[in-house]
């Protein structure tokens, strides 16, 4: 009897999760990943610093499916499937014990991503999953229920079972193969990417992080919270980053032309803060602003902050203008930013966007439109924030096609 095929695009973290686990569970099956690069699992290779952010340490499916700004209510189904447990099992099965940081992040006991990606290598090998790299689809097309594939290059390739892993669209033309099929494409857009304001005075600041801070952007009620890193081009960290995830349409929508508004002090607001100086002005009266900061912020912030405000050096709390102090509060509270543009976050960065969860069986990830067509991962219109997300949509949606594959 000969071997059904199965064609993975994409030999990103969905592709091989795919294609290993359905090599794994059908043995009968024959395998291909096509990835167009000469490079296999590169975000899996720089996630989380070059250590592999695998998964968050979160355990309930309605808390978790909150940090995704957009595929929520698919994921909440798919989750119930293969979640988070079965993730550091599967890992745990395979040798590789996975830990929880402070903020929830899981890595690899390693501390290496060469661990995630030499496991994903050795059961490819392990399972006889060929790799063909430096191979780009440039057609796809189902002729008496077989799949052929075209590949840039001419080459032919025929398949009983296609899933689709290849990742983010950078630009609609791009995706225009799966519009062919009958797919529509929520248009791409970027997500996870720094604040660009290169010009402003903060940049002098590069380098220094806030331990939580609360991010606005005006005009619109989003809030998040989290660590704030200052960098030579504008402001990046946790904080916002996840703004640009949950406000990515939003962004994109306004060219990346906003106001961003931070409060260094969450815990405050303008009025609370405004009693809290009043006692601070009481208790510190001869002490000079600059050397005692009441605040435990960084010492350069609380600095470049006090000149913000227009308060002198050497000035002493007692004699604190209320012009001045009325002017720091408000930068402590509520500090407006002119943001013209992005930058990439490239050990994090996804796209927002991709084939439109209706159009998807969640319980096999299969089309509704082609039959043994499947998908997996960023392709689908699922984006999350920063710490673990994204690759927890990877993990599951592979395994549930995998597993419908394995078993048609």
């Amino acid at each position: 009897m000969k071997k059904k095929k199965l064609v993975v695009i994409g030999g990103g973290a969905a592709g091989f999760f795919c294609a290993i686990n359905a090599a794994r569970l059908q043995p009968q099956l024959e395998v291909i990943i096509l990835e167009k690069t000469g490079k296999l699992l590169s975000k899996v290779k720089i996630s989380g610093g070059g250590r592999c952010n695998v998964t968050h340490s979160c355990f309930s499916i309605g808390d978790m499916i909150k940090k995704y700004p957009r595929g929520e209510k698919f994921l909440k189904k798919a989750f119930h499937r293969f979640f988070t447990t079965d993730t550091i099992n599967w890992f745990l099965e395979r040798g590789i014990e996975i830990k929880t940081e402070k903020d929830g992040r899981m890595f690899p006991v390693s501390n290496s991503s060469q661990t995630i990606i030499d496991c994903f290598l050795n059961e490819a090998a392990k399972y006889h999953v060929s790799i063909d790299m430096n191979t780009d689809v440039a057609d796809l097309q189902c002729k008496n229920n077989k799949w052929h594939i075209t590949t840039s290059s001419n080459k032919s390739i025929e398949a009983d079972f296609v899933c689709i892993a290849s990742g983010g669209f950078m630009k609609m033309a791009n995706a225009k193969w799966l519009t062919i099929l009958g797919h529509s494409i929520a248009p791409p857009v970027p997500s996870l990417f720094t604040f660009n304001m290169p010009t402003n005075s903060i940049t002098t600041l590069m380098g220094l992080s806030v331990e939580n801070v609360t991010v606005k952007i005006s005009g619109e009620k989003l809030a998040t919270d989290g660590p704030l890193l200052i960098t030579h081009w504008g402001l990046s960290g946790p904080a916002i980053l996840r703004m640009s995830a949950y406000a990515a349409l939003i962004l994109a929508s306004k060219n990346y032309d906003f106001t961003v508004v931070v409060n260094w002090l969450p815990q405050y607001n303008e009025n609370t803060l405004r009693e809290k100086m009043q006692l601070v002005r009481f208790d510190m009266a001869t002490t000079k602003i600059q050397n005692k900061n009441s605040f435990l912020l960084p010492a350069r912030l609380w600095e470049h902050l006090l000149e913000e405000s227009g308060i002198k050096e050497g000035m002493k709390w007692a004699d604190l203008p209320a012009r001045e102090q009325n002017l720091l509060v408000k930068n402590l509270c509520s500090q407006s930013f002119k943001i013209k543009g992005k930058t990439t976050f490239k050990e994090e960065f996804v796209t927002a966007g991709g084939v439109n969860t209706e159009e998807i069986n969640v319980n096999t990830m299969e089309s509704k439109f082609q039959k043994n067509l499947f998908f997996a991962g960023e392709v689908i219109n699922v984006d999350g924030i920063t710490g673990g997300f994204n690759f927890q949509n990877a993990w599951t949606t592979a395994w549930i096609a995998a597993k419908a594959i394995a078993n048609a």
